[in-house]
């Protein structure tokens, strides 16, 4: 079933078919008023009954005709062209959920279509025009000059609508830059700024020279038509023929006398109501054409007559009457063609064409080089992967380009403001995410040293215990020796659990003086997994016990593998990462989290898996990227920020992660060996 289009699409095509059907009318109509100019029509011959008189269409429907059948190609064309264009605008209006991958075939479309669509018209209008133009005219030279007319035309016609069929398309690309940020270069056609103008450029300047050469041409041998045809006129009103001598043979022994200008004239007689028409040259004839227009025309072009529409081959006749009153006409026909004259204009127009295009291929390629130096620059400038201050485009012109280099550099100036605001905005963040995270790290150690602090307590009362014992004993005669040794074992036991809690006061301690160091401090010691994985035990135990999370270690490698970096950093992303999953489960007790271990080829991998809430897909497609949190105002998004560029800093490693809302969540840290 056809999906229903919303309102904002239909306006959109509604403009849009407007734009198409004004731009082919007012071609049209421009076409209609020049053509008369170019291909130099008889005088009066755009006269509707005349037109219905010789020839099947009159001109308005000829160009009713083409007008529709261009229409037609137009509106088809597009619509074939534009259906995905159509089809992601609607999704757009209706707010529905588009792919990248359709954005980016839109963008393409975009740029592409208005090109499809102008070789698409060129083939198409000239090929309807050409045949317009065998069917209605019959000289080979007027063929010839509306063959290039078409030609030039629908170029034009075909460029107008490519530049506002590129204005409407550029702002559905617009639209596209609301749904995604994402942007490629590469996109559709590549057509170079030169390319371009000269593109657009030529076919109104060959237009031009055309019509002025056709012009120029059709008038001058229209004057020459006129020479020739009074030529005739002088010759035949110097006979005097009066009525008596008005027949067939008279007339043509009359006619046989008057010289012809050229081998190729001929004379003719039309006997009253044309009944016989007589012809002195083989090839000739005297077209109905010629007898409708001397019928329409004849007392306001004053004799002068022409062989269908255009002035290749003209007449002069004259009436006469003859005894019984009726009308005869005689007359010469000849041919006003002037090749060398035709050759000539020709000549012309492809020269300064040619003048023209080396001129502007010139500039266009001058415009082209100052855009390559600018996109050089800027290139540069990227590819340098940092902002550099001394690394500005230079104004070497007052012009658009000199405009474009200049707000580049207050742009870069801009920019370099901002980052140094931001890396001050970001070390106060790190700051207050280290000591909030110190903090917290404190409070779990404080608990963690009350219960050895407690235990040695305990012990050294036992051992206060045993020292007074052992000293009353000393002179106690029922003491033996064997009592003596009984109470060093006592005091060795006390001592023994003294000295197992102050180590493990002393890890502990040497854990938070590694944690309290700032971030911007590098220490690359060599350490194993195993002294990694006592750190993180130390350090997250408080927090683990409070939320009564289960933390499962699966020690896949060997625990003496020694990975060299910054251990103190490491220990930081593993324990931001385990606190994450311990706020994944929202505060729910006899929860687990796995911490896998293991080792591929080349790398060390180290898994944090739990079976929390997972993480939705918008989240999770800007993880890393940007600082963002599902915490609410609770989190700042630092954590993981600042853990990802940890591992790439510190490591030159990675962090990866998969998560699916409802089932859980893994982050999995790539460190290579």
């Amino acid at each position: 079933m056809k999906e229903k289009s919303t309102k904002e699409l239909k306006n959109f095509k509604l403009k849009f078919i407007t734009m198409i059907l004004l731009v082919d009318l007012i071609a049209v109509v421009v076409v209609y008023f020049i053509m008369p100019l170019v291909q130099n029509f008889p005088p009066l011959s755009e006269n509707f009954a005349f037109q219905r008189e010789v020839q099947p269409l009159t001109h308005v429907q000829q160009y009713t005709v083409v007008y529709i059948l261009g229409i037609s190609v137009h509106l088809i064309s597009f619509k074939i062209l534009m259906r995905r264009i159509y089809k992601y605008l609607n999704k757009h209006y209706r707010k529905e959920k588009i792919s990248y991958q359709e954005i980016k075939q839109v963008r393409k479309d975009c740029i592409n279509i208005p090109y499809k669509v102008f070789f698409v018209q060129m083939i198409t209008i000239t090929s309807i025009g050409i045949i317009f133009n065998f069917i209605m005219l019959a000289t080979a030279f007027a063929i010839l000059r509306f063959t290039l007319m078409i030609i030039a035309i629908a170029s034009i016609i075909s460029i107008i609508l490519l530049i506002v069929s590129q204005k409407f398309l550029y702002n559905v690309i617009l639209t596209t830059y609301e749904i995604s940020n994402t942007y490629e270069k590469n996109i559709g056609y590549r057509i170079t700024n030169s390319q371009n103008l000269l593109f657009q450029m030529v076919p109104f300047i060959a237009v031009i020279l055309i019509v002025i050469s056709l012009i120029g041409y059709s008038k001058t041998v229209q004057q020459e038509g006129f020479s020739t045809g009074n030529y005739y006129k002088a010759y035949m009103q110097s006979k005097n023929i009066t009525p008596e001598q008005v027949n067939m043979e008279n007339l043509k022994q009359t006619l046989n006398t008057i010289p012809l200008q050229d081998q190729s004239h001929y004379y003719f007689i039309i006997s009253p109501d044309d009944k016989d028409i007589y012809v002195s040259s083989p090839d000739g004839v005297v077209s109905d054409f010629v007898l409708g227009y001397r019928d329409f025309f004849y007392d306001e072009t004053n004799g002068f007559l022409y062989e269908k529409f255009g002035i290749d081959e003209q007449l002069y006749a004259m009436k006469l009457t003859d005894l019984n009153g009726q009308t005869w006409y005689i007359g010469y026909k000849y041919p006003v063609i002037d090749m060398d004259l035709l050759v000539y204009y020709f000549t012309l127009i492809v020269i300064f064409l040619i003048i023209y295009i080396v001129l502007l291929l010139i500039w266009s390629r001058n415009i082209s080089s100052n855009l390559i130096k600018t996109t050089n620059s800027l290139k540069s400038i990227v590819d340098t992967e940092n902002i550099d201050k001394n690394m500005i485009l230079p104004v070497a012109s007052n012009d658009e380009f000199g405009d474009l280099a200049y707000y580049y550099n207050k742009i870069q100036e801009l920019t370099i403001k901002n980052v140094e605001q931001i890396h001050d905005n970001q070390e106060t963040l790190m700051e207050k995410e280290r000591l909030a995270s110190l903090g917290q790290l404190i409070g779990g150690i404080a608990h963690n040293l009350k219960t050895p602090i407690m235990s040695i307590s305990g012990a050294a009362e036992g051992l206060h215990d045993l020292v007074k014992e052992y000293d009353t004993s000393i002179d106690d005669p029922e003491v033996n020796s064997q009592d003596h040794h009984e109470i060093a074992s006592d005091m060795n036991t006390w001592i023994e659990k003294i000295k197992t809690h102050t180590e493990y006061m002393s890890d502990v301690i040497t854990a938070v003086k590694g944690q309290a160091v700032t971030l911007s401090n590098e220490d690359d010691i060599s350490f194993t997994v195993g002294e990694l994985l006592k750190r993180v035990n130390i350090l997250m135990k408080h927090e683990l016990k409070n939320s009564i999370t289960y933390l499962n270690v699966a020690m896949k490698t060997d625990e003496n593998l020694a990975i060299n970096g910054d251990v103190n950093s490491l220990v930081q992303v593993i324990n931001n990462m385990i606190s994450n999953s311990i706020q994944a489960y929202g505060g729910k007790p006899e929860q687990n989290i796995d911490l896998i271990v293991e080792r591929d080829k080349n790398n060390l991998l180290i898994s944090i898996k739990d079976y929390g809430s997972g993480m939705p897909k918008k989240v999770k497609d800007k993880l890393f990227k940007e600082m963002i949190t599902t915490k609410g105002k609770n989190g700042t998004g630092l954590g993981l920020y600042m853990s990802y560029s940890t591992i790439r800093a510190h490591f030159n490693g990675n962090i990866s992660v998969e998560s699916t809302e409802g089932v859980g969540t893994t982050f999995i840290i790539t460190l290579p060996l």
